[in-house]
């Protein structure tokens, strides 16, 4: 240490033999526990059992990293393409399309977005709703991916019912109230890393085009279906869902879970999946709303709504109210809408809101104290780019804003609906 601040140097990853890695590692780990021990002591952690556990966890990591570096140096080409899609800590932001260099400017960027004192507001975040959004997913992906899985949503969940069952039957739902079968071809608007499409395809047999505007998660998408061997049935294409680029009916169906909140206008990309859509045939979804009981003239309840808007890369959140009344607006026919939050035996924000869990270590408290941590710790040292920190603290503040919005009702992200298109449209 030098003046009370650490020192730590550590080469490149890429150019990183088996014996350099070796050393720098033990400089990380040695720094990690005097980081993660002093900010115990700081913030009156006194749960030793949780410092070790994090120190031991993180040693692992860094082993794990510095094996999977030292093979990787050794793999051709081709068998990278070929390696498996999953994302291990030290890849958190490091496969991204943008240049490590930019990483930072876009995430400070993107806070700015939702900063008031600078002037900001609901309808700049409409106006430049394609740069808010795919900034998010630029820098939230990996995120995602690390902490949540390949289903980027929510779901209602029975007691004793494992996490990941649920999201699959909470798709299934979906599945069966479109009634999918083999002969059908399915648009998924806003398809995420396309794990709920590959979910609902396995499912009911139909074919899945997943839509998706953020190139980075396109590319995701591609190398999970490859590797889960459903290329022939699950295919992605970059698209905006405010500008479809398909032609009139081409879809039997269409379905979309907590992805439409992103669009600036719930009438403009209604009316374009109402286009696509098969006179006749369905539009189900998830949407995410503020419910009857957000009131805007309450403080808290708009902190609620900026916060989930700011954590979660939406312009505007939109009511229960008017999802119904888009729906109808553009030519739907409304017939199923309601709030599934309250029918979840186990609350939706549970996985945001939990303690300790092997199951789910990454979501519960000491996974998300531990990863932010770590987070500071491999930016602190180059193992990660800078902006990977503003990153992680925005997705925390979207997670408390999450759990306040459940806990208050005044927000779902499950607000489910069927809308046909009348035939003769």
């Amino acid at each position: 240490g030098r003046g009370g601040e650490w020192q730590l140097t550590t080469p490149p990853l890429a150019s990183c033999d088996a014996g350099v890695w070796e050393r720098s590692r033990v400089k990380a780990t040695l720094c990690s526990i005097l980081l993660i021990v002093g900010e115990a002591q700081q913030e009156q952690h006194h749960a030793c059992a949780h410092c070790s556990l994090a120190f031991f966890l993180f040693y692992i990591f860094l082993g794990l990293a510095a094996r999977q570096k030292n093979t990787t140096s050794m793999a051709s080409s081709q068998e990278l393409k070929q390696r498996k899609g999953d994302l291990g800590v030290t890849d958190l932001l490091q496969g991204t399309n943008m240049a490590k260099e930019d990483i930072k400017k876009v995430a400070d960027n993107y806070v700015d977005f939702f900063d008031k004192s600078k002037g900001n507001t609901e309808e700049q975040r409409k106006a430049n709703y394609e740069t808010v959004v795919n900034s998010y997913y630029d820098l939230a992906t990996d995120f995602y991916e690390w902490g949540w899985g390949l289903s980027f949503h929510f779901g209602t969940q029975a007691k004793g019912e494992p996490y990941k069952q649920a999201l699959a039957r909470h798709e299934h739902y979906l599945a069966l109230k479109l009634k999918l079968d083999s002969t059908d071809k399915v648009l998924d608007a806003g398809c995420g890393v396309g794990g709920p499409a590959r979910e609902i395809a396995r499912f009911s047999g139909c074919k899945v085009v997943g839509l998706n505007n953020n190139q980075y998660q396109v590319g995701r998408a591609e190398k999970h279906t490859e590797r889960e061997k459903l290329t022939q049935q699950v295919s992605f294409v970059k698209g905006n869902f405010m500008a479809i680029p398909f032609k009139e009916a081409e879809f039997d169906s269409v379905y979309a879970i907590e992805a439409t909140c992103h669009a600036p206008d719930k009438n403009g990309v209604y009316s374009e999946i109402f286009r696509v859509l098969k006179p006749g045939r369905c539009f189900a979804g998830y949407e995410w709303c503020m419910t009857d009981k957000y009131n805007p003239e309450d403080p808290t309840h708009r902190d609620i709504k900026l916060g989930i808007e700011e954590g979660d890369g939406i312009p505007d959140l939109a009511t229960t109210r008017r999802v119904v009344e888009a729906l109808k607006e553009v030519g739907f026919e409304v017939l199923d809408a309601r709030d599934l939050a309250g029918e979840s035996e186990i609350p939706w924000y549970a996985p945001l809101d939990g303690g300790w869990s092997l199951q789910n270590f990454r979501a519960s408290k000491l996974g998300k104290w531990f990863t932010h941590k770590m987070v500071n710790i491999l930016e602190f040292c180059r193992l990660a780019p800078k902006g990977t920190v503003t990153t992680h603290d925005f997705l925390i503040k979207a997670a408390e804003s999450l759990v306040a919005g459940g806990k208050t009702g005044t927000f779902t992200p499950m607000f489910f609906f069927v809308a046909r298109k009348p035939l003769g449209k």
